[in-house]
């Protein structure tokens, strides 16, 4: 369990590798099921988002920067101390399987470093380390205490706005472990079928969502027949809010997901068109992205064109365009457990260009009295009310009023737009704006 946890993050360290992507395969390379699994993954997961906080006590236990610490050894010192500060395997077990786990590959000399740099560790409770350690400021306080950068916990501080003492939910939230979230191919099966299929709980915002408690949904029927996938709730409502925008004229049935990889909101937009005789357009620039989009949407009412969103080709004249665009992904860094650490506040300048521009392109390939809606699965503002408000100024866009897209779901914000949150409900952090076209 410990050497399997240990190999993901040598490989996000070392490859830029995404944990969740490296940890499944490696659990069924390996054999591993149940309870072993489950402890791997909360290893590793937990090890992943809480990287911060975990190299400030290796550094003050070490007496030296983790820049100067062996990255393998890096890798075992973060699994021991995550063990010693945030599970409750006891600290002798959190301590000899390090030791042994360095011992195996390098000998008895750094098996003694990682020892003492433990053993001090242990010395203090989580609650002890963050009292030490913790920025005095209350901002960076709570960022520390929840393993968060401070930019990252500032914007989520201003995309809150008034209510900016929800800020500890939120980083609580973002810290915890997710639920596995299913979505019911409409069409195909109900959710509620699907609930009693696989044991979970129908969702409460979006009628084809489905709760897991736990488990490898990749071994459930439904989802390996192609009648359910995994997908946030979050993002199902995206695609339904764009199913549900009033237009002006008739739908004549031509819809368009511009970034359509890696094909989860087209799959679900296919199979509403679908039962209404319409057709999707899906665009993707990475021909491998492009291929997930095509195995999403097998059998549907698709067709994928692998280009540049802001540079199409196709044919404008659409009635509903998603443009769920690329972006920091703040919002969903529960299920990217590294993200946090990876991401810089430069990122955010060459993105925003990035989706104005693609927001730009999608309004050009708009019919009048046709609809966009832009999606980020991030709450960081120049992202989400700053670019949605910048091309209304510029097109003279309606924008409606979002939350009347998402029917039954509260408190998403003031509007027009909607912002979705984990800590209320329960889903990745989505924003998302609908904009109509005179």
């Amino acid at each position: 369990m410990r050497v399997v946890a240990r190999d993901v993050l040598r490989a996000v360290r070392e490859r830029d590798a995404y944990a969740n992507l490296v940890l499944p395969g490696l659990l069924r390379e390996r054999k591993l099921s149940g309870r072993d699994a489950a402890l791997a993954t909360e290893l590793t997961y937990g090890a992943c988002r809480s990287q911060g906080l975990l190299d400030a006590v290796i550094a003050d236990c070490a007496g030296r920067p983790v820049t100067e610490i062996d990255g393998a050894l890096l890798d075992v010192l973060r699994l021991g101390v995550y063990q010693l500060l945030r599970t409750r395997i006891g600290a002798h077990a959190a301590v000899d399987t390090s030791v042994a786990l360095v011992r195996s590959e390098f000998g008895g000399g750094k098996a003694g470093f990682v020892n003492a740099v433990l053993r001090r560790a242990a010395e203090r409770t989580s609650e002890e380390w963050v009292d030490r350690l913790a920025p005095a400021d209350p901002l960076g306080h709570l960022a520390f205490e929840y393993a968060h950068p401070t930019w990252i916990a500032q914007a989520f501080a201003d995309a809150l706005g008034a209510r900016a003492g929800e800020l500890r939910d939120v980083l609580a939230a973002d810290d915890a472990r997710p639920a596995v979230h299913l979505v019911a191919r409409p069409g195909e099966i109900s959710a509620e079928e699907l609930a009693l299929v696989t044991g979970g709980e129908e969702g409460r915002w979006s009628p084809y969502a489905v709760y897991l408690d736990g488990g490898d949904p990749a071994k459930l029927e439904p989802v390996r027949e192609g009648m359910a996938a995994v997908q946030d709730e979050g993002s199902q409502l995206v695609a339904l809010a764009l199913t549900r925008a009033p237009l002006d004229g008739p739908d004549g049935g031509r819809w368009l997901d511009l970034c359509a990889g890696p094909g989860g909101k087209t799959a679900l937009l296919g199979a509403i068109a679908d039962i209404d005789g319409f057709h999707v357009d899906a665009v993707e620039p990475a021909e491998h992205r492009a291929d997930l989009v095509r195995q999403a949407t097998r059998s549907m009412p698709v067709t994928v064109h692998v280009a540049d969103g802001r540079d199409t080709g196709l044919t404008p004249g659409y009635d509903r365009i998603l443009v769920d665009a690329p972006c920091t992904g703040l919002g969903a860094l529960r299920r990217r457990p590294e993200a946090r650490w990876r991401r810089r506040p430069s990122d955010v300048r060459d993105l925003v260009t990035l989706q104005r521009e693609l927001l730009t392109a999608a309004w050009d390939l708009l019919r009048p009295g046709g609809v966009v809606v832009y999606s980020t699965c991030s709450p960081h503002l120049p992202e989400t009310v700053s670019v949605v408000a910048d091309i209304a100024r510029r097109t003279g866009a309606t924008q409606l009023d979002t939350r009347d897209l998402l029917p039954g779901v509260p408190d998403t914000g003031d509007g027009p737009g909607a912002q979705l949150w984990p800590h209320r409900h329960g889903t990745d952090a989505m924003f998302l704006a609908a904009l109509r076209k005179p």
